[in-house]
């Protein structure tokens, strides 16, 4: 999730674990703590861009962290802290264990991918909340400001605090009945048109949980659809684009190969262009809200130097697919307003 989000987060389980003892303290504490596991970008200081991403939400992610990092901010603390004498060592580690843990555990439920188990690769996607979301962060910031300006003893502070655990945490659970009806429908709309598929994955769109994004993986190829909670109709599906796993073979065993597969979550497609190989990481989902949509929007044009080592060129979606030349960074190339007038209409349904 944005950091502003997990800021939150952090603030609100440190208040409810230590705020009537320290007041604000375990607020602006909490914060800090909710923030840590995303420290781990500093490893784009010491290695390349494609192994920092990889980097990305392991051992600071992992269940394994706050047992790690929890006692020595909880010892620290306790040190600088020494005269709060009706605090003590355990509420530190309470605080610092709890605000840290549910950084990744609300990171699992993004895009991503956290690797809550590390050092094993799993790493979990459940893909029910959007990496921004205001329906789950502005509440849940309203009601910490309204507790930061009650009296630490005060029954408010609890309750505003409470009320922004709850609202928030509710949300959650309601974001998976409806990552559960979209899966339901489109795999019951794959039904009917007789579809054999593999499997379904649902992800939320753009700051919402109405729209939802769906990779359907077929055999030897993918194809794509939305599905909205105000849809009347079926689904519409996307052309199959072709897997061509195959054309990865020869470097199958280089690791930065095997990199760019697990930060797909093993979801990609191979093209050809040019005698380019090129690398399609389905992540992101796909470009545009119709039938026309299509996956191409990150990818890696894979390379050898002339010492025999894989090089990798990171590229930013192709606006006209396989056939144009030019590469359009996804970023900088964008009609924005186009773009939210098209994602407007096809979350108002079909």
């Amino acid at each position: 999730m944005d950091s502003l989000t997990q800021i939150v987060l952090g603030a609100s389980v440190a208040e409810a674990s230590l705020g009537k003892k320290i007041g604000n303290k375990a607020i602006v504490l909490g914060a800090l703590a909710g923030t840590i596991p995303d420290l781990d970008i500093i490893s784009r200081f010491f290695v390349d861009d494609l192994t920092a991403s990889v980097m990305h939400r392991g051992f600071s992610h992992s269940l394994l962290f706050p047992f790690v990092s929890a006692p020595i901010l909880a010892w620290i603390l306790n040190k600088i802290y020494s005269k709060y004498q009706n605090v003590s060592y355990f509420d530190w580690l309470k605080m610092f264990f709890l605000a840290i843990i549910t950084h990744p555990l609300l990171d699992a439920q993004t895009t991503w991918g956290t690797q809550l188990f590390w050092p094993f690769e799993w790493r979990i996607a459940i893909e029910n909340i959007f990496i921004i979301d205001p329906v789950y962060t502005l509440p849940f910031l309203t009601f910490l400001l309204l507790t930061a300006f009650q009296n630490r003893l005060s029954r408010k502070r609890k309750l505003y605090n409470s009320l922004g655990l709850i609202i928030s945490s509710t949300y959650l659970l309601t974001t998976l009945t409806f990552k559960g009806i979209a899966h339901y429908k489109i795999a019951e709309a794959l039904d009917k048109n007789n579809v054999e598929y593999k499997d379904i994955n649902t992800r939320a769109t753009y700051f919402n949980s109405i729209l939802w994004s769906a990779q359907i993986e077929l055999e030897d190829s993918y194809m794509f659809t939305y599905y909205s909670l105000f849809d009347k109709s079926m689904p519409v599906f996307t052309k199959e684009f072709p897997k061509n796993h195959e054309m990865l073979k020869p470097f199958i065993g280089e690791k930065k190969i095997q990199q760019l597969i697990i930060l797909s979550n093993g979801h990609f497609i191979m093209s050809n262009e040019n005698d380019e190989l090129i690398f399609w990481n389905l992540k992101l989902g796909q470009k545009g809200f119709d039938k026309n949509a299509s996956p191409y929007i990150w990818s890696y044009v894979i390379e050898k130097n002339n010492k025999e080592q894989i090089q990798l060129d990171e590229t930013n979606e192709k606006m006209d697919a396989l056939k144009v030349k030019e590469r359009r960074s996804f970023r900088n190339n964008r009609n924005y307003s186009e773009e939210f007038s098209k994602f407007y209409e096809r979350l108002k349904g079909i």
